[in-house]
């Protein structure tokens, strides 16, 4: 392990809603992308040293650190205590100025505290040196310079009081913060060929974003068991969803390691159509409606045109390509390699992600989202052509780089896609070849119950296996089975023998080979959290309550889940923080407060 990189579980997440940041306890802000999400990152260090870039504001000594989010929002309170005195910091990303800029104010509380100020951009995945100069500037910050970097397309510029120097290829420098004391530092990032952009007011900007930030969350309509775990849940999604666009990425990073010192270190970076349309459900769960009708926009420009040439995943501007490569510079986050950047699994054919996408917009309809004409049209364009090709072989949820198969799953999303399509002629008077529908309906779902089901009476991962994987917990949640069917009982039965791991639920048996990849993994939070809302539809409440317990108690100290968690090690494992996790969170919460 690379004793420079702190534990994944030490990042705070910060975001303007068209990139973030993540900051450790320590006051590192590792990882940054400019000017989106799936840009190229300015700091790096998350996946290498700070020769890859970060932006640290910390105390030069061991301290005592504690830290809080303001409450329904991505503003974080950072309070450091040593021997000599406190300092607080806070750091926010302004959600409604033209720019981005990051906003770093640090505070003497008591005493007097030695802080460390490095400032180390590197362009380029932490591969390429800016050329940094100094000009003169006037800012309500009280500072008579800048620090300006340039390379190739982007700018970024330091505003503050105090700026650090040069030391060889790092800005760096040291100063005493007493109580009373105040300084403030402000980042800005803008296109190279333009002029800088003028000074902000920060105090405005601050109060502007908290007011944004909770005036969103305090819409939500869910109060009831584990209200605040959702609440911060549901700003996490919104800080990951991209405010121009209506794109909701899967997660903020990069090459974060399924299995520390494995090869599964992929891109997360992308608007998932799956994952997105969750979180769409997550919010109507909890009274949302504008973002829906977002997300269906950004749905309409993305998929635009042949609808078999839809993908499973996009840019957040919609764009395609997202072709796969290594990036040989970087070590990796505990020398985990390669680090991936694009996602290959964008050119893979699975067959459950038009299910999560009409269930999303069957249930938007349901609280009254009226379809435009477009909308209705494309779905009914991509439904036509799931019938002609719904028998396919697929990579399935979990985008397996092995054999395509007949995966249990997709074909019962299958089922999904066809089902919700037909109660929007149904319900809402649509127009659409309902009895063509409703014949590929029974089709699919006589084929899942006839395939789908081993000899051992439960649900089974593919046609071509006895192996189960934690996906078939879905089936009675999207309505294809009832709870207490004998065959979802036993599956139940049969994830909890197998793919229970110290408690936790992992998404399969890597054993198995079905996903064509060495190594292993630790198990997925999602998948814990669906094994909670099996518990409560099959009346296993202490159950289900038990393990929400225990999965709300892996949350950071802030409130955030990665992708997936080491029980052996007790530690964060995969990219962070992860849209999935915290969506299934959502659902799995709202299942315990309705049963």
């Amino acid at each position: 392990m690379n004793a420079s990189q702190p534990p994944i579980e030490d990042y705070a997440l910060l975001s303007d809603m068209r990139t973030a940041a993540l900051v450790s306890r320590a006051g590192s802000i590792d990882w940054l992308c400019l000017p989106r999400f799936d840009s190229e990152a300015c700091f790096a260090a998350i996946l290498g040293t700070r020769e890859n870039g970060r932006w640290l504001l910390g105390p030069t000594g061991p301290a005592e650190t504690k830290r809080s989010y303001e409450p329904g929002t991505l503003v974080l309170v950072t309070q450091h205590t040593t021997d000599t005195g406190t300092v607080k910091v806070e750091d926010f990303m302004p959600t409604r100025e033209h720019s981005t800029h990051i906003v770093r104010r640090i505070t003497g509380l008591d005493g007097t505290v030695e802080m460390r100020h490095e400032w180390v951009l590197r362009f380029g995945y932490g591969q390429h040196y800016p050329w940094i100069h100094r000009v003169t500037d006037h800012s309500d910050l009280g500072a008579s310079e800048m620090l300006v970097a340039t390379a190739g397309p982007d700018s970024v510029l330091l505003r503050g009081p105090r700026l650090p120097r040069p030391d060889g290829h790092v800005h760096a420098d040291e100063f005493s913060v007493s109580a009373g004391d105040s300084l403030t530092f402000a980042m800005s990032w803008w296109p190279s060929h333009l002029h800088a952009p003028a000074p902000f007011d920060v105090a405005r900007a601050e109060a502007s974003t908290l007011a944004s930030f909770r005036a969103w969350t305090d819409r939500a309509t869910y109060h009831g068991c584990d209200a605040e775990a959702v609440r911060t849940s549901l700003a996490v999604l919104r800080g990951l969803t991209d405010r121009d666009t209506g794109g909701i990425v899967a997660a903020p990073t990069m090459g974060l390691p399924e299995q520390f010192g494995g090869p599964r270190n992929w891109d997360y970076r992308y608007c998932w159509l799956r994952d997105a349309s969750l979180t769409l459900s997550a919010f109507l769960q909890c009274g949302y409606k504008h973002e829906v009708r977002t997300w269906r926009d950004w749905l309409l420009r993305a998929v635009a045109g042949d609808p078999s040439r839809m993908q499973i995943m996009y840019g957040v501007d919609g764009r395609r390509d997202l072709t796969e490569r290594e990036l040989p510079h970087l070590p990796g986050y505990a020398d985990s390699r390669p680090v991936l950047l694009g996602n290959g699994a964008s050119e893979q054919h699975q067959l459950d992600v038009l299910g999560e996408v009409l269930s999303a917009l069957q249930a938007a309809r349901t609280i009254g989202l009226e379809e435009s004409e477009d909308s209705w049209a494309l779905q009914v364009a991509l439904v036509e052509d799931m019938v002609e090709g719904w028998d396919r072989p697929d990579h399935g949820l979990w985008e397996i780089r092995g054999q395509a198969r007949h995966f249990t799953h997709s074909r019962a999303m299958v089922w999904v896609a066809f089902d919700r399509a037909i109660q929007g002629v149904e319900k809402h008077a649509l127009p659409g070849p309902v009895e063509r529908w409703r014949k590929a309906r029974d089709e699919v779902r006589a084929d899942v119950l006839e395939r789908g089901v081993g000899p051992g009476g439960y649900f089974r991962q593919h046609d071509e296996t006895d192996e189960v994987d934690a996906s078939l917990l879905l089936l009675a949640p999207i309505g294809f089975i009832a709870a207490d069917d004998p065959r979802y009982l036993a599956t139940v039965a049969k994830v909890e023998e197998t793919l229970l791991r110290d408690g936790l639920v992992l998404r399969y048996r890597t054993e198995s080979g079905v996903d064509g990849l060495a190594g292993d993994e630790s198990p997925f939070l999602a998948c814990s959290f669906w094994l909670v809302e099996a518990y409560a539809l099959i009346g296993r409440h202490d159950e289900a309550r038990a393990l929400m317990d225990r999965l709300l108690s892996l949350r950071n100290d802030v409130g955030l889940l990665s992708e997936e968690y080491d029980p052996h090690q007790e530690r964060f494992v995969g990219n962070t923080p992860q849209a999935f996790s915290h969506l299934a969170l959502i659902n799995a919460a709202t299942a315990l407060a309705s049963h």
